[in-house]
């Protein structure tokens, strides 16, 4: 995308002008409401479940705490709302990757216009709708066989080795989690659609919030119990500020290319060259490379609790946190997947052709090959940088709290950290547009 050079409404103009605007208090309140249901839903809980020992169980269990990071605590709750957004992640991820690999695909996003993005969504909804029965389902067998249940659950289908994988439990838990994952998609596109900001964001980004207070009394209460982690905990702190503070920079950091634009001849009215820019931003994948590999990172623990293998088990150790290939593995899967990503989101090429149609070029470069080169050439550098700090990002929050000792921040890392600074600067950005379109509406009606 080509920008051109222009004033911004500042932070005071625009919170006048959000008090003023009726449509967008409307949409406010949709927003608001839609996410205090949601919250809401996580708290009915599923029947038949031993709520003390099931706490017990999933306490230390790493799968199900990384997953409770984007459910908002719903998998430790075990309620309606459980997997809350997670399917229509994975979905989404998965369409990202079939639309890259597959050219129908490609050839219906990029050609069809609005009717081929609305077919993609429509198939993002059926995958999501297939991997919440496949998710619920398998909740529903670890739970069966966790030995949680209060009651006995008839059993229809096991193994031989005593697991069972389908009951009357196990059905009734499938329904309820696919159907309330479902709810919570509807509800994320009811935010897109008559809300403000990204549904499927928000709801993560709420999510996250609603564990903020939890970590912040059990550090209160870590400090008044033992005054000796008191330096520790402002330490915690400070980073923290400062890794904020550092990653709204690196995501609002871009390199701006300049953009000539030829001379146009209108009658006999000719226009001067108007120079852009071409902004490339410097972590193009924003918290995604991180998602990717901490999923990837936690397949292995998944593997060896579901499967019971001792191959599986032994990689699990290995590159747990605690292991000794953790940090490696976790560099070069960021790393990997940062440059993966960028490729996903822009293609030199195609912007390269996309310039040489609009009749502009980048100065000092040919159109063409050389312009293709040039973009591919700053993206990388750009990639690069971005995923180091991503990488240190990942790897400070964990080292912090081995050196000093506290680890009840530990629910909230460096993926946390992300979600939160990115959805917040997205949002408050479609509050500005918003805000900027009704103003301009209202000079047109004057």
């Amino acid at each position: 995308m080509v920008v051109s050079k222009g004033k911004t409404p500042t932070a005071q103009e625009t919170f006048l002008q959000m008090a003023q605007a009726a449509g967008l208090r409307g949409r406010l309140l949709v927003t608001v409401g839609v996410l205090i249901l949601v919250r809401l839903g996580i708290y009915l809980p599923l029947p038949g479940v031993d709520r003390l020992r099931f706490t017990e169980i999933v306490k230390n269990n790493a799968v199900v705490n990384f997953l409770d990071i984007f459910s908002g605590g719903g998998l430790s709750l075990l309620g309606i709302f459980a997997l809350g957004i997670l399917p229509f992640i994975n979905a989404s991820i998965i369409m990202q990757l079939m639309t890259s690999a597959l050219p129908s695909l490609e050839n219906l996003q990029k050609n069809e216009g609005e009717a081929g993005r609305r077919k993609i969504s429509q198939y993002t909804r059926y995958v999501a709708f297939v991997w919440a029965v496949i998710q619920s389902w398998g909740l529903g067998v670890w739970v069966q066989n966790s030995g949680v249940l209060s009651e006995a659950s008839a059993n229809w289908i096991s193994l031989g080795d005593g697991r069972v994988i389908f009951s009357s439990f196990i059905f009734q838990t499938t329904v309820a989690l696919a159907a309330g994952s479902m709810f919570v998609m509807w509800a994320g596109e009811l935010i897109t659609e008559k809300g403000v900001g990204n549904g499927a964001s928000l709801l993560i980004f709420i999510s996250i919030v609603a564990n903020l207070p939890k970590s912040l009394g059990d550090t209160i209460a870590l400090a008044q119990k033992d005054s000796s982690r008191v330096g520790g905990v402002i330490l915690l702190l400070a980073i923290f500020l400062l890794m904020i503070i550092g990653i709204v920079f690196v995501q609002e950091g871009t390199r701006r290319i300049p953009i000539i634009s030829a001379r146009r001849q209108v009658g006999r009215k000719l226009y001067r060259e108007q120079a852009s820019y071409l902004p490339l931003r410097l972590n193009q994948g924003g918290v995604m490379p991180i998602i990717f590999a901490s999923s990837v990172m936690i397949l292995p623990a998944y593997l060896s609790q579901s499967i019971k293998n001792d191959f599986f088990s032994h990689i699990a150790s290995e590159i747990s946190p605690s292991g000794n290939w953790h940090i490696p593995v976790y560099m070069l899967m960021i790393l990997g997947f940062s440059f993966f990503y960028s490729t996903l989101i822009l293609n030199p090429i195609e912007l390269s052709q996309n310039l040489k149609k609009m009749g502009s070029s980048i100065p000092t470069v040919r159109p063409g090959k050389a312009t293709s080169d040039y973009i591919s050439g700053v993206l990388n550098r750009l990639t690069l940088l971005g995923s180091i700090f991503l990488c240190g990002i990942a790897i400070i929050p964990s080292a912090l709290e081995k050196a000093t000792g506290v680890s009840t921040f530990s629910g909230i890392g460096a993926t946390s950290l992300l979600i939160l600074v990115g959805v917040a600067i997205e949002t408050s950005k479609q509050i500005q547009t918003y805000v900027i379109s009704q103003r301009y509406e209202g000079m047109v009606k004057q």
